[in-house]
């Protein structure tokens, strides 16, 4: 990891879930936190993607980056045993995940395919506390890690498609929910990369943004809309000429 920083990646991750005791996992998390504390890098952590309860690297996680003051600049991904916890330990859980300050991502679409396939009935969702976390003030976003692979086959990095794939499963599809619902792939994912200046739409930043076909965020979903310009850093990459559709 270290040689890979030096050869200039600028994020470090962790998975931790997946080593052999807890003691281990907790060890990796320290690692990569202390890794990220003496090189500035981002953290992004596969953190408790699972559906056993007693998954809990996430209290971990949340707790290195309360106490060196390190929460904006680290994300907990997909967090899914989130959503076998008992109620009593998310209550504590919350206090120090805002504390923490660190931000969310969930990847709806690879969690309703991967999460609660092996239970028989009822069948969890198996996506983390999407809408809880946001009404308690934290920092959540849709993403897609899965382009056409065994971990969601139909991934094609359209991020409207999961952002409504997002709002259905984790019953976020009231008013105040729609209202704003692009901020899940855009403002808060912005915040979550640490974007800063490098973010929005003001004269002097990065020209790096998508032009909807509906004027506000309720339309584009409801109305399954395509992005009608694609442009990176000023450049227009793709331009899409709206469908004609002729009834007779």
């Amino acid at each position: 990891m270290e040689e890979a920083i030096r050869l200039g990646a600028d994020v470090i991750g962790g998975i931790p879930h997946f080593e052999y005791t807890r003691d281990q996992g907790v060890s990796s998390v320290k690692f990569l936190m202390d890794l990220a504390e003496r090189t500035g890098c981002l953290v992004d952590v596969h953190c408790d993607e699972t559906d056993d309860p007693h998954s809990r690297f996430l209290e971990v996680l949340a707790e290195e980056a309360r106490s060196r003051d390190m929460g904006a600049r680290v994300t907990a991904s997909h967090t899914t045993a989130m959503g076998s916890y008992d109620n009593a330990y998310c209550a504590k859980l919350f206090r120090l995940l805002g504390h923490s300050g660190i931000s969310f991502v969930s990847c709806p679409t690879e969690s309703i395919h991967l999460q609660g396939r092996f239970d028989n009935f009822p069948k969890r969702r198996g996506v983390t506390r999407v809408n809880e976390l946001l009404e308690a003030g934290m920092n959540v976003c849709f993403g897609q890690d899965s382009i056409v692979d065994p971990w969601y086959p139909l991934g094609n990095g359209n991020i409207l498609r999961v952002l409504e794939a997002g709002l259905h499963i984790c019953h976020m599809l009231g008013y105040r929910n729609l209202q704003n619902a692009l901020d899940l792939v855009t403002d808060n994912s912005a915040k979550a990369m640490a974007l800063g200046d490098r973010y929005g739409l003001q004269a002097g930043r990065p020209a790096n943004l998508l032009i909807l076909s509906a004027d506000s965020d309720y339309e584009v979903i409801r109305s399954q809309g395509l992005p009608l310009y694609s442009i990176r850093n000023g450049k227009v990459l793709m331009k899409r000429q709206p469908a004609q559709v002729e009834f007779m």
